[in-house]
């Protein structure tokens, strides 16, 4: 695959709602709810509730939440943070005593915040669910209890577990193979206490006894029963002719809107195939994030982040000729996007994570639900805001986006896993959406580029300038050349490759929606009616 070819990948279209996921059951799942009578809270809730189940190698009960939610005629879009805090017991002085001088990765509580993925559920649903929470939940809890069939890719990930306790839903046949019926019993028990109890059935039930015991003194009952998901105001930016919103710190969703606002200022080409449509992309992305280990904490200002001042001066060292020097970094992980939009034109911009593949690798033994490791975005430096301490947020890399016409209208729902090379990912998404005005298949079926570091765990975050790569996807040599005259460092990577993410896109258009979910995931699948 040449730089500007595309796979054959066409858009979908449907009149009345639309939903893309990573798996055709979560798909199918949301458009069961809307056509139940849901809406697209409903229908977002109901699919992240399938993927919770089909795709616990990228997201489940057991990590945290982000969503934003457009509602026609209101001012801005709802905007919903269900990142996890943690516990009372963190000490970052003994975590350094023990010898730690970053967040450790894998099975260590301190890495662990309390999972707000289920508090984000209840939230979404009691702020702007139409339906009964069981009837929402009902797909993914037939799922987890009669068994579906795994996808290549998770089952690929489970090779990963071998030693690792509490796997048994995933081996009770031997190693799976793609296809394999796996069935999550456990995973079904919990779903039927939270669609009868709700958050306190989770945090109170069986779980939380599970995370209490695990974390060994980190989390108090306290902790577990104060609400880990809290409706903050968005962050907006105006650039390439619309409006685009994202989440405030402790998400990193302002550094998707400085690059678009920086990248509106340099006079993008049109055609996505000329280099210099490549060049000053990922030069606005290095420079939107020059600041971001200082700036990107939960108590950060993001419409401060966002200001004309503090971001002209950034773009104004972007030069067409060369490459600017700027401190950044890169950060993969594993983590499901979804939209959703129904007939009324409500819109739902969702993402959910381990942050990384199976999160922290400790498996609750009764429920079966896998721990996210979210708490190794904190710093063990006690200078930075961001620092491991009791009941805190840790900077996050999670940031969904909606985009709405000036008329307050809702324009598209975008957006992406992939860590800290989500804002390079929307970016590019953005520009090509709203600038070279491609297709949602054609835009997500495009060869993509991304930032990376040297450290081999991806999270390593924010390197030295000098050891960033800019990585292009599929074979480019005359790309390659190009950028590197104008002083990128650049590889090549294989095409079609998930370290470029997994994003789906759903557009409005006159009277019809047009969408399409990611090819890379290769289960994706985008339900319409």
């Amino acid at each position: 695959m040449s730089w500007g070819d595309t796979v054959p990948f066409v858009t979908r279209y449907a009149r009345n709602a639309m939903v893309c996921t990573i798996d055709h059951l979560a798909s199918g799942a949301g458009i069961a709810a809307i056509r139940g009578g849901g809406n697209a809270v409903d229908a977002a809730i109901a699919a992240s509730a399938v993927l919770a189940v089909t795709s616990q190698h990228m997201c489940g009960m057991g990590g945290d939440l982000w969503a934003l939610v457009h509602v026609p005629g209101e001012k801005r879009p709802y905007a919903l943070n269900a990142s996890g805090r943690s516990g009372s017991g963190a000490d970052l002085d003994q975590l350094r005593r023990d010898g730690f001088t970053e967040m450790p990765f894998r099975n260590d509580p301190r890495s662990i915040p309390v999972p707000g993925c289920v508090d984000g559920w209840c939230s979404l649903h009691s702020k702007f669910g139409q339906l009964p929470f069981e009837q929402v939940l009902h797909d993914a809890l037939r799922l987890a209890e009669d068994g579906f069939p795994i996808s290549p890719e998770c089952a690929q990930a489970t090779q990963i577990l071998a030693g690792v306790d509490n796997v048994q839903d995933y081996f009770q046949n031997g190693p799976p193979k793609a296809g394999s019926i796996i069935h999550r019993p456990g995973i079904a028990r919990v779903l039927q206490e939270i669609a009868t109890g709700g958050r306190d059935a989770f945090y109170g039930g069986d779980f939380g006894d599970e995370l209490l015991t695990f974390g060994g003194g980190e989390y108090t009952k306290q902790d577990l029963a104060n609400p880990q998901s809290d409706w903050v105001d968005p962050i907006s930016i105006d650039a390439f002719g619309h409006r685009i919103w994202s989440l405030p710190p402790n998400s990193q969703g302002y550094l998707c809107l400085s690059a678009a606002w920086i990248a509106d200022q340099l006079d993008l080409p049109t055609d996505p195939t000329d280099p210099l449509f490549v060049h000053l992309l990922a030069e606005a992305a290095l420079q939107a994030g020059y600041d971001r280990p200082e700036v990107l904490h939960e108590n950060a200002n993001g419409n401060d982040l966002l200001k004309e001042e503090r971001l002209a001066p950034r773009a104004s060292r972007i030069r067409r000729n060369q490459v600017s020097k700027v401190p950044t970094g890169i950060n993969p992980g594993d983590t499901i996007y979804l939209n959703a939009v129904d007939g009324q034109r409500m819109g739902v911009s969702l993402i959910q994570s381990n942050a990384s593949g199976w999160g922290a690798l400790a498996f609750m033994p009764k429920t079966g639900i896998s721990l996210h490791n979210r708490g190794i975005g904190f710093s063990t430096d006690s200078n930075y805001q961001s620092a491991y301490g009791p009941g805190r947020r840790p900077p996050h890399t999670l940031a969904p986006t909606l985009v709405e016409n000036f008329d307050g209208t809702l324009r598209a729902a975008v957006g992406t896993m992939g860590g800290d090379s989500q804002p390079q990912i929307v970016l590019q998404l953005l520009a090509r959406l709203l600038v070279a005005e491609q297709s949602s298949a054609e835009t997500l079926s495009a060869p993509r580029w991304r930032f990376a570091g040297s450290n081999p765990t991806g999270f390593h975050t924010w390197a030295d300038p000098g050891e960033i790569v800019l990585e292009l996807e599929g074979s480019a040599a005359s790309l390659e050349t190009t950028l590197t005259g104008l002083g990128h460092v650049v590889r090549s990577m294989p095409s079609h490759n998930s370290a470029f993410g997994h994003a789906h896109i759903i557009e409005v258009q006159d009277g019809r929606l047009a969408g399409a979910a990611e090819p890379r995931a290769l289960t994706g699948g985008t339900a319409g009616y």
